[in-house]
């Protein structure tokens, strides 16, 4: 058996983990602090941004586009073995235009994505103000929509990652944290090979391959191996509200975007509404404004007037983890390593991006098998 340890059991973390639980040869074992989806994962809206992404070549689009059409397959799959239903809304997302938006750009992305295979239409504002008849705005004049885009609930998507891989035979280790890691250089021109880590309850693993997926953890794991990864946290706030009764069209409950503000129907009336992009001082640190926070809000029901008699169930923020100087994210082998692979800093894009992250770290590994 190959040895594999994944550091950090955010929806990263669990997605590679089941991944890896697919490959017969492999004895995984996930290691965090703490339970899962307790970091970034935990404060994500879920919303897929694939297709209505204006990402049409090279790397970024083949992450979505492979995340994407592996969520299809994923959600059902992962269901049947772990028995849970995951909150999947697949009534698309539509994205508002507003006084100044070029239209004709988008017209050259409806024909981009119609020969890539995906579908995204184009609406005009009476078209809009039927099938959303809640939408009020004088500025709206039209809107985009993607019936293929998605979303999922995080936490559930990554409790139902974690039962399948513990189902497939999946080791997980919560409220534990690596404080030591061993390597070995065979020769001073050949790169180092980590294989042993030391854990906070004494436990020393020995491995074969070690992956970090750790989120903002994984700058300080990076600093004991050399080089260390620079990620910063940028904070994202967001509200849970209640009406009395779902917006607009009952049988017609897309995610709604306007101004980079979503409005994500939750069912039953409930919606999330976020999120805020909070960078950090000049300490590092990500503080929370709730004058931020009620802009937000503000923005929402600046379209989407009804929401103004929500009820505010609560408020919540978690940190993105995001890459410094360099783009988001980081899915490749730590330099100088042979066998340490980096899966993190996907800032903003983690829940869209975790299917294609977890192909990616099972091809590396396979192979060597």
């Amino acid at each position: 058996m190959t040895n594999v340890a994944v550091v950090g059991c955010g929806v990263i973390g669990a997605a590679i983990a089941y991944e890896l639980s697919r490959v017969p040869q492999l004895k995984v074992t996930v290691l965090d602090r703490q339970p899962p989806a307790q970091g970034a994962t935990g404060a994500a809206l879920g919303v897929l941004m694939g297709a209505i992404s204006k990402k049409t070549k090279g790397r970024a689009w083949q992450l979505r586009q492979s995340s994407m059409q592996r969520y299809e397959t994923l959600i059902p799959e992962i269901e049947a073995i772990a028995g849970q239903k995951i909150p999947f809304n697949q009534q698309g997302i539509l994205r508002l235009c507003f006084a100044g938006d070029d239209l004709n750009k988008w017209q050259e992305l409806v024909e981009i994505r119609r020969s890539q295979g995906w579908q995204i239409e184009i609406w005009d504002s009476a078209q809009l103000q039927h099938q959303c008849p809640q939408l009020h705005n004088h500025r709206i004049i039209g809107a985009i929509y993607s019936p293929q885009d998605r979303q999922v609930d995080p936490l559930a998507l990554t409790q139902a990652l974690v039962a399948a891989a513990k189902y497939n035979g999946v080791t997980f280790k919560f409220g534990v944290a690596v404080e030591g890691v061993e390597s070995t250089t065979p020769q001073p021109s050949i790169r180092k090979t980590c294989h042993q880590i030391h854990t906070s309850n004494n436990l020393s693993l020995d491995i074969d391959w070690l992956v970090i997926a750790a989120g903002l953890g994984s700058t300080p794991l990076t600093t004991a191996l050399e080089p260390s990864v620079d990620i910063r946290p940028v904070l994202g706030q967001a509200l849970h509200l209640r009406l009395p009764q779902s917006l607009g069209n009952a049988d017609f409950q897309p995610v709604i975007t306007g101004d980079d503000v979503h409005i994500v129907p939750l069912g039953n009336g409930e919606y999330w509404v976020g999120a805020t992009v909070e960078f950090p001082d000049e300490t590092g640190e990500a503080i929370a404004q709730p004058m931020l926070l009620e802009k937000v809000r503000q923005e929402a029901i600046s379209f989407c007037p009804p929401l103004a008699e929500a009820t505010l169930l609560r408020t919540w923020s978690g940190k993105r983890p995001r890459p410094e100087n360099r783009p988001a994210p980081i899915i490749e082998p730590l330099i100088g390593y042979s066998n340490v692979l980096l899966a993190t800093g996907h800032y903003r894009n983690g829940i869209l991006l975790a299917p294609a992250t977890a192909q990616i770290i099972r091809n590396l590994i396979s192979p060597a098998i």
